[in-house]
C-alpha cells in the first residue's frame, strides 16, 4: 500500500510539481437563467437545485475546496448554507453569451492554487459522491488530463436534410437493423460533470490531452434545462437522488398537522355561527393507504374541531386536539412507539410545526405553508393544504420506505 501511495505521489509531483495537488469543485450558478428564472435555487423535491450537487460534492470528500461561481446574492446565500465557498464572478462572464470555459478561466486566474477541478453541473441533481470519487481517482491515479460523464443511449441517428431531400442513416444499416439487446448503443455526454487540469483550461480547453470518461447509469443521468423537465426530475430525484450521509430509515409514524395541511386555512361560518372546513378525499385515501402498509398515522391539531374528529374517525387514527406544544406531543408518541426521530414523518404548514419538521427524518409542507415551516421542509408539495398536499406527501413517504428497504442492497458503482 505504501508503495502505491509513493507511486501516486510521484506521479502528482511530476504532473503538478507537488505531491498533493489542490482539487477544487466548481459549480456554475448564474442568476440570469432565461428558461427557468433563478433555476439554480428553485426547490426540487424540497431542496434547492444547487443543494443536491453541493451535498454530493462535499460528502464525496475528494475536494480540498467546494465553490459556487455566481453573480446573484440569493444563490450565494443558499450555497453558503450548504457549505460551499462563493466565487463572485465578474459582469464580463455573467452575460447570456458567456461560456463555461470563460467563467472557469476567471476562477482559475483568481485561484492559482487549484491544480485539478471538477465542474459539477447544478442541473444534475442525481450525481452521487461515488461518481465524483471515481472521477477524481481517474484524474489523479490514472493520469487523465480531462474526464467527463457519459450515459449509454440506444438511439438510431439520421442525417438532417432540407425538406424534400433524401436522408441517410448515421449509425446503422437499415438492412441489418439490430435489436436493442444485440447493440451496445453509444456513449453520449450527459452533462453531469467535467473534470480537467488547470493547465488544460489555461490553454483554452475543457476536454483534451489524455481524455477519459465515466459512464453513469441512465437513472442518474438527469439534466434539467427547461421547465418541462422539472416534474420528471422531481420523480427521478426522489428515487435516485443523494440525500446525504445519514442512513435512511423507513418511517413507522406519520404525523399530519391538521390546520393548513389536512384542511384548508380558510374557515367558513354559517349565519348561525356554525363552522365549516373542507378537505380532500385523495388526502384521506393516501393516509389510509399508508396505514395499510403498517405506518402509524396520527393527526395533531391546535384547535378543537368536529371536522377533525370526523376525519380521524374516517381514517381510523388517533387525534390530539388543543395542542399548543406539538413537539412535546410528537416526541411522546415517538417514545411510546420506541422510534427514533429518523423513523418519523411529519407534514405541517404553520410556524408552530417548524420544530417537528426539523426533527423528523422525513418532513414536508404544502406549497402555501408559512416560511418557517417551508424553510425546514425537504419536501414541498406542488399543492396547497387541503387540496391534495397530504396525498403527495404520502406518496413521498412510500418512496422513502421503498428506498430504505432497498438500502442494504449493493449499489452498482
Amino acid at each position: 500500500m505504501d508503495g502505491d501511495c509513493d507511486t501516486i505521489e510521484d506521479l502528482c509531483m511530476q504532473r503538478f510539481g507537488k505531491k498533493k495537488p489542490h482539487r477544487a469543485c466548481l459549480v456554475l450558478a448564474r442568476g440570469g437563467s432565461k428558461g427557468i428564472p433563478l433555476k439554480n435555487i428553485k426547490p426540487l423535491a424540497g431542496t434547492p437545485l444547487v443543494g443536491w450537487v453541493l451535498r454530493a460534492a462535499i460528502d464525496s470528500e475528494v475536494f480540498d475546496s467546494v465553490w459556487v461561481s455566481t453573480d446573484h446574492d440569493e444563490i450565494a446565500a443558499v450555497s453558503r448554507e450548504f457549505g460551499a465557498q462563493v466565487h463572485r464572478r465578474s459582469p464580463e462572464v455573467s452575460r447570456d453569451a458567456s461560456t463555461s470555459l470563460e467563467t472557469i478561466q476567471e476562477f482559475i486566474r483568481e485561484h492559482p492554487e487549484v491544480d485539478i477541478f471538477g465542474n459539477v453541473q447544478a442541473t444534475a441533481p442525481c450525481v452521487h459522491p461515488f461518481h465524483l470519487r471515481k472521477a477524481m481517482k481517474a484524474m489523479t491515479e490514472d493520469g487523465f488530463d480531462s474526464l467527463f460523464a457519459v450515459v449509454r443511449r440506444h438511439a438510431f441517428r439520421w442525417k438532417e436534410v432540407k425538406e424534400g431531400e433524401v436522408t441517410e442513416p448515421l449509425n446503422l444499416n437499415p438492412a441489418k437493423r439490430p435489436r436493442r439487446q444485440d447493440w451496445d448503443g453509444e456513449l453520449i455526454e450527459n452533462g453531469s460533470f467535467y473534470f480537467s487540469t488547470k493547465d488544460l483550461v489555461q490553454k483554452g480547453l475543457l476536454q483534451g490531452g489524455r481524455v477519459g470518461y465515466l459512464e453513469m447509469a441512465a437513472e442518474y443521468s438527469v439534466d434539467i434545462d427547461i421547465d418541462i423537465d422539472w416534474p420528471i426530475a422531481e420523480q427521478r430525484v426522489l428515487r435516485f437522488g443523494y440525500f446525504g450521509k445519514e442512513k435512511r430509515q423507513a418511517p413507522c409514524l406519520m404525523v399530519v398537522s391538521a390546520e393548513g395541511a389536512l384542511t384548508e386555512a380558510q374557515v367558513h361560518l354559517s349565519p348561525t355561527g356554525e363552522e365549516f372546513r373542507s378537505f380532500n378525499v385523495h388526502d384521506i385515501n393516501g393516509m389510509r393507504q399508508l396505514a395499510s402498509r403498517g405506518v402509524e398515522v396520527r393527526i395533531i391539531s391546535e384547535d378543537e374541531s368536529e371536522v377533525h374528529r370526523q376525519l380521524a374517525a374516517k381514517i381510523g387514527c388517533k387525534l390530539e386536539e388543543g395542542c399548543m406544544d406539538k413537539l412535546a406531543v410528537v416526541d411522546s408518541w415517538r417514545k411510546d412507539l420506541g422510534l427514533d426521530w429518523l423513523q418519523v414523518a411529519y407534514i405541517g404548514s404553520d410556524a408552530s410545526d417548524s420544530e417537528c419538521i426539523k426533527k423528523a427524518g422525513v418532513n414536508g409542507c404544502p406549497m402555501d405553508a408559512q416560511h418557517p415551516a417551508k424553510n425546514y421542509s425537504r419536501f414541498v408539495s406542488k399543492r396547497r393544504g387541503g387540496q391534495g398536499a397530504i396525498r403527495e406527501f404520502c406518496q413521498h413517504v412510500e418512496i422513502t420506505i421503498e428506498k430504505a428497504n432497498n438500502e442494504n442492497k449493493p449499489r452498482p458503482e
